[in-house]
């Protein structure tokens, strides 16, 4: 399956019905009255996530979404029927935005989020509703409202517990496939990863999510290479995993321009928890392996983890590191979710 992760779809509501002019006659009744009944309301759009969707690739092919007019008021007081509401069904961690692409009008992040989009038109009034005492034969009914129509944007960012970052053949789909059922494509030439990948990872019996975007290069953020337009995925993740290729000229340059993409982007990416990994040691020895991450981690001012996405040699230290952060993360949610419901108010 492609995987899209911007659409641009034109959504409507439904139109409200007309109101009826209706008078009632039948024999031996000689002042029937008005007896017009309402217009059905119009549907309405909603957009809600669901499981199970990892793509936007069904709105390449639909891009036009109109929910059912009401139906027409008719005699004898009765009401039309409303209009069928229609539900985009998007993928969990879609956002809806305006047609600026950067109004953000709903952020769908858990299963079963539902938000209206658009609000169907409300049925017009029939002639009885404007029986008073002083008018008691009304001919007059009222049209129904017109929908909603407006185009918006369907941008999704996945939803993972760790981003992988790093320049272009750094070894991040090699790791993923080596700790997850992912099967990335990999190659020894760059841009391998054309779209981002996502893998469920075990380490000691937690489990968290890990997603691997293309290659960052200098200038992603002018749009070379790539571009950062998949940075977006990784905005949502409690930590980064910066793999650094161990066999470079220069390991402590090319982390540099992976952290200066990171800062151009913004969104608070640069600031973000980060781990800092020198991968593909097993080309490098263990003496050369030591000796290249002090010199990283002395150019950062932070710890430096070493490991062989190939031979799996520091895989699971490293996924130990990750696994205590994300559990870490999970409990001071869970701890602040449990504050927030004790501060509400019980009768």
């Amino acid at each position: 399956m492609k995987f899209l992760d911007l659409a641009r779809v034109t959504i409507r509501s439904g139109a409200g019905g007309n109101g009826a002019s209706s008078f009632r006659r039948e024999k031996y009744i000689e002042f029937g009255g008005p007896d017009g009944g309402d217009g059905g309301d119009g549907g309405n759009v909603y957009a809600e996530a669901i499981d199970h969707l990892n793509t936007l690739i069904d709105f390449r092919y639909q891009q036009h979404f109109f929910a059912e007019d009401g139906k027409g008021g008719r005699g004898r007081q009765m009401t039309g029927r409303n209009g069928n509401d229609i539900v985009l069904k998007v993928p969990v961690g879609t956002q809806i935005l305006a047609d600026d692409q950067e109004t953000i009008l709903a952020d769908l992040v858990t299963v079963g989020d539902r938000v209206m989009l658009a609000e169907g038109g409300s049925g017009g009034w029939g002639n009885l509703r404007f029986k008073t005492s002083t008018n008691r034969a009304p001919a007059n009914s009222n049209p129904g409202f017109d929908g909603i129509e407006m185009e918006v944007w369907l941008q999704l960012k996945v939803i993972a517990d760790v981003g992988l970052l790093g320049l272009p053949n750094a070894g991040k789909s090699t790791f993923l496939a080596a700790v997850s059922n992912a099967r990335p494509k990999i190659a020894d030439y760059p841009f391998t990863t054309l779209h981002p990948n996502l893998g469920v990872v075990e380490s000691h019996g937690r489990e968290f999510v890990v997603a691997d975007i293309p290659g960052l290069i200098a200038g992603a953020h002018e749009g070379k290479g790539i571009g950062d337009r998949f940075l977006g995925h990784v905005e949502r993740c409690s930590a980064l995993l910066h793999l650094v290729d161990g066999t470079s000229e220069n390991i402590c340059h090319d982390y540099d321009i992976v952290i200066n993409e990171l800062e151009m982007y913004g969104g608070g990416l640069a600031q973000k928890p980060r781990f800092t990994v020198l991968n593909k040691c097993d080309a490098l020895g263990d003496e050369l392996s030591e000796a290249f991450a002090k010199e990283l981690s002395e150019h950062i001012g932070a710890p430096v983890l070493t490991m062989s996405a190939v031979s799996k040699d520091g895989v699971a230290h490293v996924l130990s590191h990750l696994a205590d952060h994300i559990s870490k993360v999970k409990a001071e949610e869970r701890e602040a979710s449990t504050k927030k419901d004790d501060t509400g108010w019980r009768p």
